[in-house]
């Protein structure tokens, strides 16, 4: 059973480690590109109506954190050490 609880652990820890850091990232790149443009002035293709600002707001934000979170992710992917990559792959 500790087996089950230090790998429970491990991996909120790993999942608190990829999103705060994205949400984070996704908060200042939400206030950099919206502070430079503005959702009512971009024309969207192939749409009858205006979606409002803060549908656009959101969409962007959910957007950005995804990515940044994606970006966590490869970056911890990556850290790992080689002996766990090898255990790993052999099963």
């Amino acid at each position: 059973m500790p087996d089950l609880d230090l790998k429970k652990s491990r991996t909120i820890k790993q999942w608190v480690l990829v999103t705060w850091p994205a949400f984070f990232a996704a908060c200042l790149l939400e206030a950099l590109v919206f502070a430079a443009v503005d959702p009512r002035e971009v024309h969207w293709p192939g749409q009858s109506g205006e979606p409002s600002r803060e549908s656009v707001y959101t969409v962007a934000f959910f957007g950005f954190w995804f990515i940044s979170m994606a970006c966590s992710s490869m970056v911890l992917w990556l850290g790992k050490p080689p002996r766990e990559v090898n255990d790993t792959a052999r099963g």
